[in-house]
């Protein structure tokens, strides 16, 4: 997991639009395996989505499997137990992704912001400020 992390962060940085990958976003995609870019690819769409809605968040790191595991299908990924964080806070998070058949390109993208996780249940989780 720890290698999983690192990678995201620095995807993270580098986050694009929604539905547009950014060529260097696309470069260290296509460096993972399958499943590990189907994750990342959400993960990342799902930190852009919510950074430019109107929500108030600024996510700067998506968890896809902190709660429970992440459902994979061909082209798609259900992530009930995911979380973010935000201007230092962390909040459940719920999505559903679908990419294109290489996991780069999000077709579709939808989530569901959840409450806070309290501070006392960080380590647990393994959340970290």
């Amino acid at each position: 997991m720890p290698k999983r992390l690192l990678l995201f962060v620095s995807l993270a940085s580098l986050a694009a639009p929604a539905f547009a990958v950014d060529p260097a976003i696309k470069k260290q995609l296509e460096k993972l395996d399958p499943s590990t870019r189907l994750e990342q690819s959400c993960d990342t769409e799902a930190m852009s989505r919510i950074n430019k809605d109107s929500t108030g968040f600024k996510p700067d790191k998506v968890i896809a499997y902190t709660f429970k595991d992440p459902i994979p299908g061909d082209n798609s990924l259900d992530a009930p137990g995911a979380v973010f964080r935000s201007k230092g806070d962390w909040y459940h998070l719920s999505y559903n992704c679908i990419t294109g058949p290489q996991h780069i390109n999000v077709r579709e993208l939808n989530y569901e912001i959840g409450e806070k996780v309290p501070r006392e249940k960080w380590n647990k989780y393994y959340l970290y400020d």
